[in-house]
């Protein structure tokens, strides 16, 4: 790419042409007609390397059949754009419309352009997303509330999001911004503030309840949800780090935007929020007449049961668990095959394409490997493989060659045609592999590598820092921490049965299976699940250890934890499900396979895991909950959990 302009990891544009029946390439005319429009293509692209069978010996440019020829064209990349053939698709494509060989129309794929979900974009825009979830989120609230209080999270979100743009805004002056950050933050940031207030708000009505006037019932609150509030939104914050520090860019940039998402809407539920309720709270209960009881039946019996048979909704639990993990075994790490992206492709992409497969040549060419050679060498003759290396193709003492064969890239026979290429270019002195495919490998080892040890490593330190102090416990946020491993362990199993092995996407997505999983998409679930998963896990057990410290036994605090957060938690996890719904509105195979692993993490983990193996396994540990070492005690400066004795009086009840 240093020495040439083009080419690294930007994988070709290509023109492909399927003449007619009893029409081949060495047909009289057929390669003057092509020539004419390579000429055209080539001119549209300044600078660019091509290749083609004009450029090259090449029967490899050619179907076995003789009827379907392509060409290889690697512009120039824009880089003042998220999309570096932004300029370069457009001036091809409109360089060849209306063009034919032998009567036939010539066709624009490629790799980027399948996975770009049309040249148009198609797909919903950030703002119809938006609009769409809080839709829905005002639905779930509605029945949540059953007065004006619905429209208050609502109102938080809509001071938040903006206000997190503006902080993204200001980034942009310092660091390039990937465009699919502002679909993150939309549908996040609605999410997360949305269940930042619905936490508060809660409270403030539990304890008007209960008999407190407004203003005591603000300050309650605020001290008890308010700081959960506070810990929950710090320790995703803690998460969505182990983005911001990846060598990556385009992650860099979520990460950034997502630091930003959790602090904003914790910032603007512990300020805003209490004013609002101060001022407003108990007119915004309008039209109900008396009252709401904050308590869910439905959880209560939940928890009731969940503790009275807290051996067997563990082993259950687990059970069902480990069903969903099993797929994760097989995970692959890659792009996603090209059948797959081109679901949501124009035609014409689909078209050259169908064109490539069907007349055997393969996908593969959408993503060759180039190997850098030195001018005067050439690669060994490999089997299955085809290979390219026009003169052009030559600057000062070194050459490049493309090497491809039929199958996908990410394919097992894929990765074994690239392990080819490599044995082949290490018999030739001074060779250097790169192109797509290379990268992969070179991404996932810079992407998984030690590096990231080190970074989930002090997360991980973090995390158990901030819940020791918040939960004034040690194994709490230890199981907490176990929990999550699970629970993200069965969201990539979900992510590897349902788009790697292709259970249920043509019916839902309309599109085969993928293959494999992108290689970003699996670390983007981890930062965004862990934390959202564990705010879960602090709303629930710092309830619990309320109940507890007023002196119920553990058993009904449980209950009555459970009692009073799991509506509450099953509300927001709902919320956050519609929104990631939403995010797979999205052209892009790659964003609509996050959003699954999203949607499906974030609904598993507020259900099955905070809602039965969580309690089931604080029962199960009993005093083992609130284990609290005198020197943590001391270097974290809090008073360990202890239920009044029997002299005491446990806090009485407003």
């Amino acid at each position: 790419m240093e020495r040439f302009g083009t080419g690294g990891n930007n994988p070709p544009l290509v023109a492909v042409v399927r003449l007619p029946p009893g029409t081949t390439v060495d047909s009289p005319g057929v390669r003057g007609e092509f020539a004419a429009v390579f000429e055209r293509a080539t001119a549209s692209l300044p600078g660019a390397r091509t290749a083609s069978l004009l450029t090259d010996d090449g029967r490899a440019f050619v179907s076995a059949d003789g009827r379907t020829t392509f060409a290889l064209f690697y512009p120039v990349p824009e880089y003042t754009s998220s999309d570096p053939y932004a300029k370069a698709l457009p001036a091809l494509t409109q360089a060849v419309a209306g063009e034919s060989v032998a009567g036939s129309p010539v066709h624009v794929t490629g790799a980027s352009v399948l996975a770009s979900g049309g040249e148009s974009g198609g797909g919903s825009s950030v703002l119809v997303e938006t609009l769409a979830a809080a839709a829905a989120a005002l639905v779930v609230l509605a029945i949540v509330f059953g007065s004006l209080l619905a429209l208050l999270p609502l109102l938080i979100a809509v001071v938040a999001i903006p206000t997190t743009f503006l902080g993204i805004y200001a980034l942009t002056y310092v660091t390039d911004m990937s465009t699919i950050t502002r679909n993150i933050v939309a549908l996040v940031g609605l999410g997360v503030a949305i269940d930042y207030a619905l936490l508060v708000v809660t409270r403030w009505r539990e304890e008007r309840t209960h008999g407190a006037d407004n203003r005591a019932a603000v300050l309650k609150s605020s001290a008890t949800a308010g700081r959960s509030v506070v810990f929950s939104g710090i320790t995703v914050t803690v998460s969505l780090a182990a983005l911001a520090l990846t060598p990556v860019p385009f992650l860099r940039s979520i990460g950034y935007a997502g630091l930003l998402i959790p602090l904003v809407s914790l910032a603007v539920s512990t300020t805003l929020l209490p004013v609002i309720l101060d001022a407003f709270g108990p007119r915004l209960e309008w039209p109900r007449k008396k009252p709401a009881g904050t308590v869910s039946r439905l959880w209560t019996g939940v928890a009731r049961w969940v503790v009275g048979h807290r051996i067997l909704a563990t082993v259950g639990s687990l059970m069902v668990l480990a069903l969903l993990v099993v797929p994760v075994f097989s995970l692959n790490l890659g792009e996603p095959q090209a059948d797959a992206t081109a679901a949501t492709a124009d035609v014409e992409a689909r078209a050259g394409l169908r064109a490539l497969t069907d007349s055997g040549i393969g996908p593969g060419v959408l993503r060759p490997t180039e190997v850098l050679l030195p001018a005067d060498a050439n690669l060994p003759v490999m089997k299955t493989i085809s290979t390219t290396a026009p003169a052009a193709w030559r600057r000062d003492t070194f050459r490049v060659v493309d090497a491809w064969s039929a199958v996908e890239p990410t394919s097992d026979a894929g990765k074994d045609a690239l392990r080819t290429i490599r044995d082949a270019a290490r018999r030739v002195p001074g060779a250097r592999v790169g192109g797509s495919p290379a990268q992969d490998g070179d991404f996932i080892h810079a992407l998984y590598g030690p590096d990231l040890l080190i970074i989930v490593a002090a997360i991980v330190i973090v995390t158990v820092v901030l819940l020791t102090r918040a939960l004034r416990s040690v194994w709490l946020p230890i199981k907490a921490l176990l929990l999550n491993v699970v629970s993200l362990a069965a969201s990539y199993g979900v992510l590897t049965f349902v788009w790697q092995e292709g259970h249920g996407t043509r019916p839902l997505f309309s599109s085969p299976a993928t293959g494999a999983i992108t290689l970003w998409v699996p670390l983007a679930v981890f930062a965004l699940l862990f934390g959202l998963s564990m705010d879960y896990e602090v709303f629930i057990l710092t309830r619990i250890n309320e109940e507890y410290e007023n002196g119920h036994s553990i058993d009904e605090a449980v209950v009555r934890g459970i009692g009073r957060t799991g509506r509450l938690v099953t509300s927001g996890a709902l919320i956050l499900f519609l929104a990631f719904v939403a995010l797979g509105g999205v052209p892009q195979t790659d964003v609509k396979i996050l959003s699954t692993g999203l949607a499906a993490g974030i609904i598993l983990d507020a259900t099955l895991i905070r809602g039965v193996l969580a309690p089931a396994l604080v029962s199960l540990f009993g005093r083992l909950n609130w284990w609290m070492p005198a020197p943590v005690t001391r270097v974290l400066r809090v008073t360990p959990i202890r239920q009044p004795t029997t002299h005491e009086t446990p806090p009485a009840r407003r």
